[in-house]
């Protein structure tokens, strides 16, 4: 009891540290960017949507902050800590620390339905529409691939490979007969992850299906503890492994897909923000997915802040991602502090 003790008392720091944090980088999130607003503005412009307040700010920072960048910030939050809790729950399931959110092959599938939905001309919620069928089918495949299987883990893994491979293959297909002065970079920016065309509509369209993915997950945070023990050992407790692995996939996927509809493809953020998670409050899901909520909301919002602050014209969210994402994981393997 004592040691108990003595462990939430460190633990409280830490802990305040991640409930708080997200909300600060929202907040001096938003007065950044090409057009600067001034913190003071930022908060009277807030403050003035629930008091009454003399509106002695400029008209075009009240637009930019509601329309724009509030949108875009909270896409950046959700997006982060989704793919974030989505890939620590698929390493503990598979037990696998390479495992993140797209190893069944959401992101491709996905990915296919955008590039189709742009071939076509849609529009922005067309396009997402698109991409979240056409996620959730690739999964679907996979557990057809799978039907019968007595390692499911194992040939779930391998399907998620055979099916992400087959729409990288689709995807190519698309890129080649698409228009190479209008369609193809439309596709191909899309691809490498962005957050510049998200906006109030499509983050409230893309709301119900995140929200009820992330609600599940967090509520089956003690069963991925048992999950993550292996087939034999989950089910001495008296679980349907089965039956749980299942609802844990289908969250996880309802989850990324929703992600990759809206901002594209944004690798490492699932693969690298769990483990940082793990280093700092253990392997305990019941711990560990609050944190890779808080963890990976602020890590892809800073990214975000990275891409449209630094330069005037806009890096894509995946390939900043991915450059300091690659060595923040070599850094992780050469201390060994991988695991699942």
């Amino acid at each position: 009891m004592e040691a108990d003790r003595k462990r939430d008392g460190r633990n409280l720091p830490l802990g305040l540290f991640l409930a708080v944090s997200p909300f600060l980088c929202l907040f001096f999130s938003l007065a950044l960017g090409q057009y600067e607003i001034p913190v003071k503005d930022v908060g009277r412009i807030l403050l003035a949507r629930f008091f009454t307040l003399e509106p002695n700010w400029s008209p075009v920072a009240e637009t930019l902050l509601l329309h724009v960048r509030i949108p875009r910030a909270l896409g950046a939050m959700l997006i982060g800590a989704g793919l974030a809790s989505s890939g620590a729950a698929f390493q503990g399931l598979f037990r696998n620390p390479l495992a993140s959110p797209y190893t069944l092959g959401v992101s491709n599938g996905a990915g296919f339905g955008a590039a189709f939905a742009i071939l076509l001309a849609g529009g922005v919620h067309s396009i997402f529409l698109t991409a979240l069928s056409f996620g959730l089918a690739a999964v679907a495949l996979t557990f057809v691939l799978c039907m019968g299987s007595k390692n499911s883990t194992v040939t779930l893994v391998l399907g998620g490979v055979i099916v992400g491979a087959f729409f990288a293959a689709l995807i190519s297909l698309l890129k080649y007969v698409a228009d190479p002065l209008e369609k193809l970079p439309s596709i191909v920016f899309w691809l490498m992850g962005s957050l510049a065309t998200l906006k109030g509509s499509l983050l409230l369209a893309a709301l119900p299906p995140y929200l009820s993915g992330m609600a599940v997950l967090l509520l089956y945070r003690w069963r991925l503890n048992l999950l993550a023990l292996g087939d034999d050992e989950a089910a001495s407790f008296g679980i349907n492994v089965r039956r749980d692995r299942m609802i844990v996939i289908l969250c996880c996927t309802l989850v990324t897909a929703t992600a990759v509809s809206i901002a594209g493809i944004i690798g490492w953020v699932g693969l690298v923000i769990p483990h940082l998670g793990r280093i700092l409050v253990g392997p305990d899901f019941r711990r560990l997915l609050p944190a890779c909520i808080s963890l990976g909301a602020s890590y892809l919002l800073l990214i975000d802040d990275v891409c449209r602050a630094t330069i005037t014209t806009e890096i894509p969210l995946g390939v900043v991602t991915a450059l300091i994402g690659t060595p923040i994981f070599a850094y992780f393997m050469i201390r060994r502090k991988v695991n699942w």
